[in-house]
Order: structure tokens, then C-alpha cells, then sequence
């Protein structure tokens, strides 16, 4: 079956220190995968929804890991190899009782030579889908990449592919200055857009801190007030993600509400990746807005749960019982609350 979601974007090899170790003291690191666009599309694939994820790897160890874990997860893998340039790598300190520490060695990444010629060679398959998935990470990686994520949206909107963009705003890769008019400009182009709520600020101010008349949203009130002006930029659907209160989203003039109640989190990192998996499932499978607020928060409190960028992302079955869970309040915790639309 052809890719109904095509993701587009760098992942980069994961070494991860135990809770309690730092580098400097040696020892083992997990080995493993992360990258925004990939999380998601391992988020999809998990929810039966077949998803492809297009991007570059180095002709190396930390490239043949990503590739084949993602096929592992039923994503359809579709790169391109380069000989010379290699894989991306993160390495995550992790401190017990402290926040964890994530350094980055991207620079001059298989990745990071992503240009128009790479999208135009997956041209059929982005106009065969029915959303073709991006994020703000991958034009910060170069000129090059940045062409690509313009050609996709391009490819895209000529063919009536819906398009996502999870805003994704990197400050170790460039600042709010730099990002802003360029994030905007995509977002303005988005059937779907996703932010958090300093990213629904900076679209809206073009810098990393609202202003007096975009303040950062700290409520859902006031999300839920920045979804609706972004709506009128141009943007078709927009979620504004709010962590452990919930999301808010917008449509039409109409806007909705979806609290979520208190998860054990261990490790955020993915959450979000897993709220827009949650979120495009629901929207493919005809669900309204509500049910589909309901089903990113239920994902991304999941993930949340498990140490790792995606490895807890839930199965179809799995997260139909968080929502039934959520409704009912039998069998423990609830993860998410329904959705109320807020009249204005």
C-alpha cells in the first residue's frame, strides 16, 4: 500500500548515558535513532497508517541503524546515500534529579546536503499522498535543505496534498530572528500547522518572545486566541501544543479546548512528534477536531512514559484503550480529558 503520509527530515544516530552517569566517567551508551520527522513517522506506522520518510544518510554504521530500525517499525524507508558526507549523531546526558543535556554533531550531515533534486526524486509519491509531513528543523540545517522543504510544500499544494508543518523552532540552530519570517512563511501555507506556545508567539512577532500585543500564551485561553490569528494568516488547521495542559486548536472560526490529566513522565523528549502522530491519524481516519486533540494528547502522554524519543509511542490498540480509559476513568490514570469547543 502507498505512503498516505510522507515525512521529510533529518534523523540522526541517539547515544544516550545511563541515569546516573556523565560522559567524562565512560562507561556504556544506548545506541539508538531520533529525528522529529521520523518519531512521527514511527508514531503513524504504529497507529496502521503507512507512512514513508525521505531524507539523507551517510554510508555508515549510525545510517544502516536508522534505516533498518525504521523499516523494523513499518516505516517505508526512502534515502538517499551519500559516500562521502556522514550520519548525524546526538549524544543525551541524562542526570538524575537534573534536566537532561543533548549536544548535537549535525554540521556537515548526509542531511544537511538535502536539496530540491532529492524531493523532485520522491515527486510521484508526495502527490500520491494524502499528507506529506514536515517540520522547522530542517530548513535551519542549510540553504539546501530549507530549498527542499519549499519544493515539498510546492510539490504538495500543486497536487492537493495536504501539508503539515510542526513548527519545531531550534534555538541551537538558529534564532528566533532568523527563523521567524521563514517559519511563518511555511506555516501560512499549512493545512495543518503545530506550535508550541512560544512558536505560536514567534510566528506571530517574527522574534523569540511575544510583544505586547502577541504575549507568549501561558493559558489556553490565550493559545487558543494565538490559534485563531494564525488561522487568519492563512494557516487551515492550528494546534498549539501546551504540554501537560492539553492542546488548543482552531478552524474556521471555530476554536477547541482538550485538557489532559498528569502523567508519570520520565522523559518528554518526542512527545510532541507523538502528539502530531496521534493528531494526523485521527484527521486521516475522518475524525473530527476534538477526537483528534484527544488523540495526539493521549499519544504524547504515552511516550512521555518511557525513556526515549519515540519507543513509546502506542500501537492502534493501545492508545484506543488510553482514550476509553480517559472517558471512563476505570483502570487507572487518565491521560486525557474530552475536548470542549470554546465559543468567541
Amino acid at each position: 500500500m502507498s505512503a498516505r503520509v510522507l515525512t521529510l527530515g533529518e534523523t540522526m544516530a541517539l547515544l544516550t548515558t545511563p541515569a546516573s552517569g556523565r560522559l567524562t566517567l565512560g562507561g556504556s551508551l544506548t545506541v539508538g535513532l531520533g529525528g522529529a520527522e521520523s518519531n512521527t513517522a514511527i508514531g503513524l506506522a504504529r497507529l496502521g497508517v503507512p507512512t514513508a520518510w525521505v531524507s539523507r544518510v551517510g554510508d555508515d554504521a549510525y545510517g544502516r541503524l536508522i534505516t533498518r530500525e525504521l523499516r523494523a517499525e513499518g516505516v517505508e524507508v526512502l534515502v538517499d546515500v551519500d559516500a562521502v558526507a556522514p550520519t548525524g549523531s546526538m549524544l543525551k546526558e541524562l542526570h538524575a534529579g537534573r534536566p537532561r543535556r543533548v549536544r548535537y554533531q549535525r554540521a556537515g550531515s548526509a542531511a544537511s546536503r538535502l536539496t530540491p533534486a532529492h524531493v523532485d526524486a520522491v515527486s510521484a509519491r508526495i502527490t500520491a499522498a494524502d499528507v506529506v509531513h514536515l517540520s522547522g528543523i530542517t530548513p535551519a540545517l542549510g540553504p539546501g535543505p530549507a530549498a527542499a522543504v519549499e519544493r515539498a510544500v510546492e510539490l504538495a499544494r500543486s497536487a492537493g496534498t495536504e501539508v503539515s508543518f510542526d513548527v519545531n523552532h531550534r534555538t541551537a540552530l538558529w534564532s528566533a530572528q532568523e527563523a521567524g519570517p521563514v517559519l511563518a512563511g511555511t506555516a501560512a501555507r499549512a493545512d495543518v500547522l503545530f506550535a508550541g506556545p512560544e512558536e505560536a508567539a514567534m510566528l506571530l512577532t517574527g522574534a523569540g518572545a511575544g510583544t505586547e500585543n502577541h504575549p507568549v500564551p501561558t493559558d489556553p485561553d490565550a493559545a487558543a486566541a494565538c490559534a485563531r490569528r494564525l488561522c487568519e494568516l492563512g494557516a487551515g488547521t492550528v494546534v498549539v501544543k501546551l504540554g501537560a495542559l492539553g492542546s488548543v486548536a482552531a478552524q474556521g472560526g471555530r476554536v477547541w479546548v482538550a485538557p489532559t490529566h498528569p502523567v508519570d513522565a520520565v522523559d518528554t523528549v518526542g512527545a510532541g512528534d507523538a502528539f502530531v502522530a496521534g493528531f494526523l491519524a485521527a484527521r486521516l481516519a475522518g475524525q473530527d477536531v476534538p477526537r483528534s486533540l484527544a488523540q495526539g494528547n493521549a499519544a504524547g502522554g504515552a511516550v512521555c512514559q518511557v525513556p526515549g524519543d519515540w519507543e513509546g509511542a502506542p500501537t492502534r490498540d493501545e492508545l484506543a484503550d488510553l482514550l476509553e480509559r480517559g472517558r471512563s476513568n476505570v483502570g487507572g490514570p487518565r491521560t486525557t480529558r474530552p475536548s470542549m469547543e470554546v465559543q468567541r
